[in-house]
């Protein structure tokens, strides 16, 4: 029986491989026959760099950046065999990296991802993938852009710093310091997320809040993120406002894909065709996947959205074990979730469930393998037929 494991990270506790490892012990106790395959994946979030480095066999680089505050911060990306470099915006621009009672995304920059980004070009990097998920800021990517050589000039021709309260004093951006080596660079950007710049529906509406911003501060974000987005159009003769996934990372997917003439797509897309996704799906008898917390922000491109659809494609039930369950997943099982189970055995904080994260991973994948190896052993066999007379 060949069993897939594909864990997406439980952000701020353990990682997708850490995840995976622990499923995977779950899934050998109840089937110490199982032939258990761990499959690196991610979204473009976080575990992004470590899923591409392992897959491919790459080196991680780590400097000393600027964070979101400003203030340094080690930062690590990954530079692949064949010259190109992956870059998480979550590594330096990341909200862990900001105290809860620090937390304002009208001071919050991008600056260190763009740091991060020169440093690959410093190392022979001509083809850059950056993931967008995990942000603390809503900056627009801004901070990108100034740290790369771009500036943000007010209507008076000062220089603006890279935040979010600048984005609505933006009159002119001036890109003849731009390094002549991003101009070159071809950026693929990985996404999980398919909300527009604006809107309620946008970067400021439905992400600045749990960067801190409050009521008041949500409505001046968004109001900058359209003033931006016309001054943008203005530099570049491209509308950004309707673009899905424009509001990834704060804007940063926008403002991104018309300055630096980034591609913008699917994390879980990008990561596939590198592991080779589809190959192992079809190989596979069942699949266990998970996150932190699955709720409606799954479906939009996230890992176990990718998976469910190419697990129905290839009619291999898929599994999730998640931390918990948030609103209405039905979509999720339209596309080919098979069924989710989440992790807590009884009522507990989130600090409480991060101390036996592990421990619930395992005991949860080994009841379900318990529950399922008679009929998967027996779909296995009739697998493994049909492959012998095919």
């Amino acid at each position: 029986m060949k069993v897939l494991i594909a864990m997406d990270s439980f952000k701020g506790n353990l990682s997708g491989l850490e995840a995976s490892q622990a499923v995977s012990a779950g899934v050998l106790r109840a089937c110490p026959w199982a032939e258990v395959k761990i499959v690196p994946v991610a979204d473009g979030g976080e575990g992004t760099v470590d899923a591409f480095v392992r897959s491919l066999r790459g080196t991680t680089v780590t400097g000393t950046v600027r964070g979101p505050l400003g203030d340094p911060v080690e930062a690590a990306w990954g530079l692949l065999p064949d010259g190109g470099a992956i870059i998480e915006l979550a590594a330096a621009s990341g909200l862990p990296l900001v105290p809860l009672e620090l937390r304002n995304p009208l001071l919050t920059s991008s600056f260190g991802t763009g740091e991060q980004i020169r440093a690959a070009l410093d190392a022979g990097a001509r083809f850059i993938v950056l993931g967008l998920g995990g942000s603390a800021t809503n900056d627009g990517g801004m901070g990108v852009m100034e740290a790369l050589g771009a500036r943000f000039l007010d209507e008076n021709g000062a220089a603006l710093p890279s935040c979010g309260a600048s984005l609505e004093r933006v009159s002119r951006i001036d890109m003849t310091g731009l390094d002549p080596r991003a101009r070159e660079a071809e950026f693929l950007i990985a996404c999980d997320v398919q909300n527009p710049l604006c809107g309620e529906n946008g970067a400021a509406a439905v992400y600045a809040p749990q960067k801190g911003a409050s009521p008041e501060m949500v409505a001046q974000l968004d109001a900058g993120l359209l003033h931006f987005a016309q001054v943008i159009e203005r530099a570049t003769g491209r509308s950004v406002l309707d673009m899905p996934g424009g509001g990834a990372a704060g804007g940063a997917g926008a403002g991104l894909t018309a300055l630096l003439g980034a591609k913008l797509t699917r994390g879980i897309d990008v990561l596939a065709q590198v592991v080779g996704l589809d190959a192992e799906v079809r190989d596979a008898d069942v699949i266990f996947t998970g996150e932190g917390r699955i709720d409606h922000q799954t479906v939009q491109g996230k890992v176990i959205s990718g998976l469910a659809a190419r697990a129905r494609a290839a009619e291999v039930p898929l599994i999730a074990i998640v931390g918990c369950i948030r609103g209405h997943i039905g979509p999720l099982m339209s596309m080919g979730l098979t069924a989710v189970f989440p992790t807590a055995s009884g009522p507990c904080t989130t600090a409480q469930s991060f101390q036996h994260s592990r421990e619930d991973l395992e005991r949860t994948a080994s009841q379900i393998m318990r529950v399922m190896r008679g009929t998967l052993r027996h779909q296995a066999a009739k697998r493994r037929r049909y492959r012998a007379e095919g």
